[in-house]
C-alpha cells in the first residue's frame, strides 16, 4: 500500500541579513538564485545597512533558497534572522525592490 504525499503547504519567510551586505551585489545575486527556484517575493536594502528578503513558496524550497544565499554570499553575511508568517499570495514573481 502506498501513501500519497501531502501537497506542499505554502509558507512566508521574512529574512534579514546583516553584515557587509549592501554594495556587494547581494540583491542581484539573490535575484539570480531566486530565478532558479520556485519562490516569489522581493529583496531590498534597509536604511540601517541590512538586507530584507520576503519570500513565499514551499517550505523546503524556501529553506534551500536561503541556504543557497548563505553559501553564495557567506563572506559578506555576519548574521541572519528569519521569521515565519502566513503567506498572503500577493507575489507572482521575485523582484529587486529599491
Amino acid at each position: 500500500m502506498t501513501r500519497e504525499s501531502e501537497p506542499a503547504r505554502p509558507q512566508r519567510y521574512v529574512a534579514i541579513f546583516a553584515g557587509n551586505v549592501q554594495g556587494v551585489g547581494f540583491r542581484y545575486a539573490t535575484a539570480r538564485l531566486a530565478a532558479e527556484r520556485e519562490v516569489a517575493g522581493y529583496v531590498r536594502n534597509l536604511p540601517d545597512g541590512r538586507v530584507e528578503i520576503v519570500i513565499e513558496g514551499d517550505t523546503e524550497e524556501l529553506d534551500r533558497f536561503l541556504a543557497a544565499i548563505q553559501r553564495r554570499m557567506h563572506r559578506f553575511i555576519r548574521g541572519m534572522t528569519t521569521r515565519i508568517e502566513s503567506p498572503t499570495g500577493e507575489f507572482s514573481r521575485f523582484e529587486v525592490r529599491y
